[in-house]
């Protein structure tokens, strides 16, 4: 069974399924860059008419669409959409892994970056359907992406600030700014 849950993007819905979705953390995907995808689920999503954007998270997928089209009209089929894939596929959608940041490649400071975008970041973005994604560290900033609904929302600058900005400084010392990679 699929559920929906409104995010703080208009043009955000997030869908729960009781299913694992990505076995493999959170992947966002764009239309822009979907002509090379090979993962036939998430090409077919993106060709639906107004979707822009999908992130797969473990239990839920967030989509993004364009003002174009409304949620009335799009909404039952990306619920089909996931409904038909678990009919006929006992596994998640995502099951391979993409290496970003390899372990010896960090250092102390950006393992404790890590761990706090990991446990107390992370999950509140989650909860909005979005993610966030290390880019960089280099002199005191921080350089983050965020995805899903969270990619281009209104107050994602104001999340970034106030809430990623503050809880970095706050855990590791070296942290003096944040910014949207």
């Amino acid at each position: 069974m699929i559920q929906t849950e409104s995010t703080p993007n208009p043009n955000s819905l997030k869908f729960l399924s009781e299913k694992v979705i990505s076995a493999i953390g959170t992947e966002e995907f764009q239309k822009v860059k979907s002509k090379d995808l090979k993962n036939k689920f998430v090409k077919e999503l993106l060709e639906f008419k107004g979707v822009e954007l999908v992130l797969l998270s473990k239990n839920f997928i967030s989509v993004k669409k364009t003002d174009e089209v409304s949620w009335s009209d799009l909404k039952p089929m990306v619920i089909s959409h996931l409904n038909h894939y678990f009919e006929n596929n006992n596994e998640p959608i995502l099951k391979e892994k993409k290496s970003y940041i390899s372990q010896e490649d960090q250092d102390d400071t950006v393992k404790r970056i890590l761990d706090v975008l990991d446990t107390k970041i992370r999950p509140a973005v989650a909860r909005d359907g979005g993610d966030i994604k290390f880019k960089s560290f280099d002199n005191g900033v921080v350089k983050v992406e965020l995805q899903g609904s969270c990619s281009g929302c209104p107050s994602s600058l104001m999340t970034l600030k106030q809430g990623v900005q503050n809880l970095l400084k706050h855990y590791v010392k070296e942290v003096n700014s944040v910014e949207a990679s």
